[in-house]
């Protein structure tokens, strides 16, 4: 365990971007049944993604992590999970091939309910009220009585959390994740894309590939890695009153782990190295996230890391840089190189989402083309530096909303009103996403193919 650390000795520090509960003893009645419930995940599926997290900071993998802004408990519903799924899938496959290497697929799901926001207060129409936090916390609605924190709400996010768990280990081990039925889903999606050329050809390769292993024996009959997978769950630890309570001993091991999700992430807004998000954070054995924004230092994060994995383990902490698409080559080149020079291990992942959020038509989005470039300056960085470009980190649906302008199938602005569903920040819909992994794929590609060209000169 780590030094001086229990579940509860964030308490001890300053804390941000967590709510003000007007009844404390109710909070904390709510806190204590919650650590009477059973664990949402279980310590071994946790150290499972650790490993798989360590064969991407070591260049042999590749990581998807991606889902809702922020769940809420209007839209839960079997369909709206089956379509995430379906369309994250999709994206996995894509990128498998193109990267000849295994996809660590991690959701935003099952426990993303809290957001933090720019300021403790909203204003509309000269009414002021508390910010909305996430359904974890308080309602969307814009009235006094929603938005007071109300910790039953604790309670409702872990029972969904349970039921969409149990949905998506179903999605992922009983037949759904089948690799033929999710090539034939993204074959609709090319057969109706205005660039469907440019995607039939590698879903031509693909079903030449898996034609090819049909005719050897190799299907999902006799293989079941071809009709199941590992899906892991990840969300924000903010509300740490809720992961205190989620934080179990693991039997076998005698370390602690958040119960609460697969792995869990620092937001840049909560990355202060003496602060109690990142307290919390050193002490439990789960993968952990750490977003770094335009503000990141070189010190700064060389210090947060070995807070935050001093046994500098491979797996063990993965940076999700956020620094908007004009940004990235000023703000990313320090940070490789500081971590370089020191020999730290770790998992870089681009967020293209949260620095590329701009207003139009009193809407907030994010367009397409600079969510590309952003990720396509993470390319850039990591070949000129000759690190391993390990991630894509997004927010994403698999309903065809109409939240981020740009893409083959274009939204503009004045389409943002047509289905706006998001409770929080724009998402890309299904066939933004699954674009988005074919033009991550042509840049895997190259990767690969540079790698494999200096393994040559080497051996040469």
């Amino acid at each position: 365990m780590a030094k001086d650390w229990t579940p509860s000795s964030w308490r001890a520090k300053p804390v941000l971007q967590m709510p003000d509960y007007p009844d404390p003893a109710a909070l904390a009645e709510t806190e204590r049944r919650l650590a009477s419930y059973p664990p949402l995940v279980f310590a071994g599926e946790a150290r499972k993604l650790t490993r798989s997290l360590a064969e991407v900071a070591n260049g042999r993998a590749f990581l998807l992590q991606g889902g809702d802004c922020a769940e809420s408990f209007a839209e839960h519903g079997a369909d709206n999970i089956r379509d995430f799924f379906r369309a994250f899938l999709q994206m996995a496959i894509v990128l498998t091939f193109a990267g000849a290497q295994p996809v660590v697929k991690i959701g935003r799901i099952a426990g993303q309910f809290a957001k933090p926001r720019s300021s403790d207060n909203e204003t509309k129409d000269s009414h002021t009220l508390p910010s909305y936090r996430g359904d974890i916390i308080n309602g969307i609605e814009f009235d006094a009585a929603s938005r007071i924190p109300n910790p039953e709400r604790q309670i409702m996010a872990y029972r969904q959390s349970a039921a969409t768990l149990n949905l998506l280990r179903a999605f992922a081990q009983g037949g759904y994740a089948n690799l033929d039925n999710v090539h034939q889903w993204m074959l609709g999606f090319v057969a109706g894309s205005p660039e469907a050329d440019r995607y039939r050809a590698l879903a031509d390769k693909i079903s030449e590939t898996m034609a090819f292993m049909r005719a050897i024996g190799i299907d999902a009959e006799n293989h079941p890695s071809l009709r199941e997978t590992d899906f892991f769950t990840s969300h924000e630890a903010l509300l740490l009153g809720y992961e205190e309570a989620m934080t179990r001993v693991d039997s076998t091991s005698g370390d602690w782990y958040a119960t609460s999700g697969h792995m869990i992430w620092i937001g840049d807004r909560t990355r202060q190295l003496d602060h109690a998000h990142v307290e919390f954070c050193r002490g439990i054995k789960n993968p952990l996230g750490l977003k770094c924004g335009p503000t990141s230092q070189p010190d700064d994060l060389l210090r947060l890391i070995d807070r935050l994995n001093p046994e500098n383990k491979a797996g063990r902490l993965t940076l999700i840089t956020r620094f908007g698409h004009e940004r990235v080559e000023e703000c990313l080149p320090k940070l490789i190189r500081a971590v370089e020079r020191e020999g730290r291990k770790v998992v870089w992942s681009c967020d293209p989402m949260h620095g590329n959020t701009i207003t139009l038509n009193h809407y907030k989005t994010r367009p397409f083309e600079r969510i590309l470039a952003e990720v396509q300056a993470f390319f850039d960085v990591h070949a000129a530096e000759g690190t391993h470009p390990g991630g894509i980190h997004i927010e994403m649906t698999g309903k065809d909303v109409t939240e981020c302008t740009g893409g083959a199938r274009p939204i503009l602005a004045e389409d943002l009103s047509d289905r706006y569903h998001t409770h929080c920040d724009p998402r890309l819909n299904a066939n933004q996403a699954l674009e988005l992994a074919f033009l991550v794929a042509e840049l895997l590609k190259k990767d690969h193919a540079a790698d494999a060209g200096k393994r040559a000169q080497a051996a040469g």
